[in-house]
């Protein structure tokens, strides 16, 4: 099974490696596939299942195939935009978003509810915190959260009001690091992209690729992988580092989710390749910030 982490001071425990629940959102996938993958997931013991407003029929599809299990699971969301008649980005957004993320999930509640990838001038005028807040103090929200990169993170970090964040964390994407979780010692931290989007996939550049980016800087830090799969090493990797409370991998794939539960269940890096690893990354490290 998997190993439950505590969330900061939330009170909340997650799964050290979570599920990310965006490709469930696509509408082409068979409804049968998805509640399958959904509950071989809990059966796996990954706890943490994390979806969005924007992930299609992800959050609907979480609702319909665990609303059973609802005490087996911690669901985590984000949101601020895409309600209808709600400008996005708003107080009243972010509470009638609450209420649709609460009917479409199934529950009287959310776990960790996440402001997703909102500037930091928004953030500043303090009304969709207070929003979250008020969610949260009505016990519709256990944590509030937030979810995005660089200034903003930073901001975010800075203002104090968060029970947790969510980033980008994995080899090719190292900074939150050195500059975020020293900060956040007491707070919950969810690494997003621990695989780095794959970008061994490819034997040339993947031009207009979604993980152009990270192959980019895969091939320019020429680290080892020590003999085993890249993909085992990504995820040891990101829940090798402290303050990580886990690391969500999106999927899809049954045997995907069961390849990478028994890459887990390996356990952390031994420290001499962790420090291999971020020694790659701190050298060639090109002004690399964190990919949105």
């Amino acid at each position: 099974m998997i190993a439950q982490r505590p969330y900061g001071n939330s009170g909340i425990s997650v799964s050290a490696l979570g599920l990310g629940a965006g490709q469930i959102g696509d509408a082409r996938l068979a409804e049968a596939a998805v509640g399958k993958l959904l509950n071989a997931a809990v059966d796996a013991g990954v706890t943490l299942i994390d979806s969005a407003r924007g992930y299609g029929l992800s959050e609907e599809r979480i609702g319909r195939h665990l609303a059973a299990r609802r005490n087996e699971i911690v669901l985590s969301t984000k949101l601020g935009y895409g309600v209808d008649g709600f400008a996005d980005w708003t107080g009243p957004c972010i509470t009638a978003g609450v209420e649709a993320a609460l009917q479409r999930l199934r529950t009287d509640w959310i776990d960790i509810v996440h402001l997703h990838s909102c500037p930091a001038e928004t953030l500043a005028r303090g009304e969709v915190i207070d929003a979250l807040d008020a969610a949260k103090r009505a016990g519709k929200l256990r944590a509030i959260a937030y979810s995005g990169e660089n200034s903003d993170l930073d901001y975010a970090v800075s203002c104090g009001r968060f029970d947790g964040f969510m980033a980008s964390l994995n080899l090719c994407d190292q900074r939150v690091i050195e500059q975020v979780l020293p900060r956040i010692a007491d707070k919950g931290f969810i690494a997003k992209r621990p695989s780095a989007n794959h970008p061994w996939r490819f034997a040339e550049r993947p031009a207009g690729d979604y993980c152009e980016e990270y192959w980019l800087r895969w091939r320019a830090m020429e680290a080892s992988n020590f003999g085993h799969p890249w993909g085992e090493i990504a995820i040891r990797f990101a829940v090798s580092i402290p303050g990580v409370s886990s690391a969500i991998v999106g999927t899809a794939n049954l045997a995907n989710l069961a390849q990478n539960v028994d890459w887990f269940g390996i356990g952390p890096l031994p420290a001499y390749q962790l420090g291999n690893l971020r020694a790659a990354f701190l050298q060639h490290d090109r002004g690399w910030v964190g990919q949105l």
